[in-house]
């Protein structure tokens, strides 16, 4: 019997307590019986978490797109690979099958290499998502080289930092991209953040919107004419399962990006595992995450994860709403998607448009759906298992981080009962564990904690690129030999995990611990509301009171907004208690969020505390002109 794919709720169990009993077993045998592999490994793994030192698969020598590309060749050379959706839906789509991925990746991997790129070099990443995102990557993942994908959309200065943070050597960009109506200047972007990137000695250029743009002689190349030149087959890099295969920079507390690093054979088993895992995929299956391949949702779970498992994975370039607010559901109609892959944000974001732009498409190839970013709050789940799912496909609420490389705590569709809110259950190979404030593991369900993960799975991050005490420090020092995720989590009477938040989302109110998810997710309730986000501040007399940024549903119903702050407050009242209830209320058209759909409440709460300096990098949040409205309108 095959560990990679459940298929009953009895057969989780078996597995997961073999996962539990025998966890290097159980891992050697996915990895023996699904990837093709040049050298098998002496261990399966070695780990010190005081030292946060992890390493799988010793000695064992791999190409991920071997398994990714060529091992598809023979049985699914045809079949479609990624099937490529334009952001103007009369641009024609298009299908580019395993051979000719085969092809593209090769021309793109030749290029690299007579450009002087080779194993271990970095390679910034600033593309739209067109199909040559998908072509560098993997074409990098060929050669050995490191992808630092950074999302097109981010600021010079953002770009900047995070070129100069992993010394990237060359940087693959377009004069252009489109998003809805607007067109961006990505190469100008560029030009603006390499007058402070010393590392970087090539730049390749997409021709995508026609721009005119400036080339740097010397320095820049349009990509094409060399790729007309390229071989279309290439040799992969025989690489050891601890090379690295790409960072990926995530949001700081502190407001320095993080560079997580990956590595390249336990990254490769554990997107393949929880893909095929998470969303029941089947050979003929179209699989749609709606996700920007620069976040890790797009690296494990339009890229990686898919293509390991030699399915049609959907890259589209759009946005919700252009060019109406059906356009979702319009292509899931158009390319009859089985698997549907989104983040909350832009769930409660279709939810406030009219039902005719869902129920004008036939959305009955659906199988599954699927939310990612953040927990989804309860009349969100609703309204996309009702509309959506047509209650029929499952919602598989995943939890899961850019640090942990792929889905931790999900149901699986068709095994496990679902419940509005909850992730669930923990995949087969997870570990997870609720720590109180004394360090102490916390038995028993009914339970509220810390959430921790025990032993390490293959897909953990194994550093921050050039700072690994600062790696050590953020994720193994708070529960020593423990990988701390920093957020805090309930487990149910039947032992699901619902995840409450950041712990630092705890405001200490009056002696009283609260955690702003259970509050937000009350104030959500009320009819008016769109979105709440809860910060605290200081206050003479608690200590610490609480400050609501809250959307409305409808612009008009901000006109009697002392009626509804006291709406509001009776609705938290009866829900939570009177101690929950809001000191202060702000009612804003939006909330500052990452392009992931995150609301930053780091932000937040420095305005709640009358903090206007050092908010670091706004450019990169989704909204960034929403900080200073909120700023201006903060309640006294």
């Amino acid at each position: 019997m095959s560990y990679y794919q459940v298929q009953s709720l009895e057969q989780y169990f078996k597995h997961y307590n073999k996962s539990i009993r025998e966890p290097r077993k159980f891992w050697d045998k996915i990895a023996d019986e699904n990837f093709t592999w040049y050298q098998k490994w002496d261990k399966v793994v070695e780990f010190d978490m005081q030292e946060a030192d992890i390493k799988w698969f010793i000695n064992a020598k791999v190409n991920i797109t071997k398994n990714c590309i060529d091992r598809h060749l023979a049985r699914r050379g045809e079949k479609t690979a990624i099937l490529f959706e334009p952001n103007n839906p009369g641009e024609e789509a298009r299908h580019i099958s395993y051979n000719e991925l085969y092809a593209e990746v090769s021309k793109m991997a030749n290029v690299l290499r007579d450009q002087g790129i080779k194993k271990g070099d970095r390679v910034c990443i600033y593309l739209p998502m067109i199909p040559e995102l998908a072509f560098a990557v993997l074409a990098c993942a060929r050669i050995g080289a490191i992808h630092s994908v950074v999302f097109a959309g981010f600021s010079a200065s953002a770009v900047a930092a995070r070129i100069n943070d992993s010394e990237c050597k060359m940087v693959i960009t377009s004069d252009g991209g489109y998003r809805g109506s607007k067109t961006i200047d990505l190469k100008g972007i560029v030009d603006e953040a390499l007058k402070n990137c010393p590392s970087v000695e090539k730049v390749l250029v997409v021709k995508r919107t026609n721009a005119n743009i400036n080339m740097k002689e010397g320095r820049d190349q349009w990509l094409q004419p060399l790729l007309d030149e390229a071989m279309a087959n290439s040799v992969a890099e025989i690489m050891d399962a601890e090379d690295p295969l790409f960072i990926l920079y995530t949001s700081g507390s502190t407001g320095k990006p993080k560079g997580m690093l990956h590595t390249t054979a336990g990254y490769m088993v554990y997107s393949a595992y929880t893909f095929k895992n998470i969303f029941a995929y089947e050979e003929n299956d179209i699989y749609w995450c709606t996700a920007d391949i620069g976040w890790i949702t797009g690296h494990s779970y339009i890229l990686y994860g898919p293509l390991l498992n030699g399915a049609t994975t959907v890259l589209f370039e759009g946005v919700p709403s252009y060019p109406d607010f059906g356009r979702f559901w319009e292509v899931i109609d158009k390319h009859k998607v089985t698997q549907f892959y989104t983040a909350p944000t832009a769930i409660r974001s279709l939810a406030k448009q009219d039902w005719k732009w869902v129920d004008g498409h036939d959305l009955s190839s659906l199988k599954v759906i699927g939310s990612v970013g953040e927990p989804i709050n309860e009349e969100a789940w609703h309204w996309y298992n009702d509309h959506v799912g047509k209650k029929k496909s499952p919602v598989v609420d995943t939890w899961w981080q850019t640090e942990t490389g792929g889905i931790m705590i999900s149901p699986i569709p068709f095994v496990t009962p679902t419940k509005p809110t909850y992730a669930t259950l923990p995949l087969p190979g997870v570990q997870p564990v609720l720590m109180d404030e004394l360090r102490n593991e916390i038995e028993g369900n009914q339970v509220v904690g810390s959430l921790c993960i025990k032993f390490p799975w293959p897909g953990i991050a194994r550093t921050i690129w050039g700072d690994h005490q600062r790696f050590k420090d953020t994720y193994f020092s708070t529960f020593p030999g423990k990988y701390f995720t920093g957020d805090g989590a309930l487990r149910d009477e039947v032992g699901y995990y619902r995840i409450t938040g950041r712990v630092d989302d705890v405001v200490i109110v009056s002696g009283h611990n609260l955690g702003t998810a259970p509050i937000e997710d009350a104030i959500n309730e009320h009819p008016s509301v769109a979105e709440s986000a809860i910060v605290g501040f200081p206050h003479d007399v608690k200590g610490n009171a609480l400050y609501g940024f809250i959307t409305l549903k409808e612009a008009g119903s901000w006109r009697n907004q002392d009626n509804l702050v006291k709406e509001i407050n009776e609705h938290i009242s009866s829900h939570i208690g009177p101690i929950a209830k809001l000191d202060k209320i702000q009612f804003v058209s939006g909330l500052p969020k990452t392009r992931s759909g995150k609301i930053m409440r780091r932000i937040l709460r420095k305005i709640a505390e009358g903090d206007f300096s050092n908010f670091g990098d706004t450019s990169t949040l989704l909204n960034p002109e929403i900080v200073e409205e909120i700023k201006n309108g903060k309640v006294e």
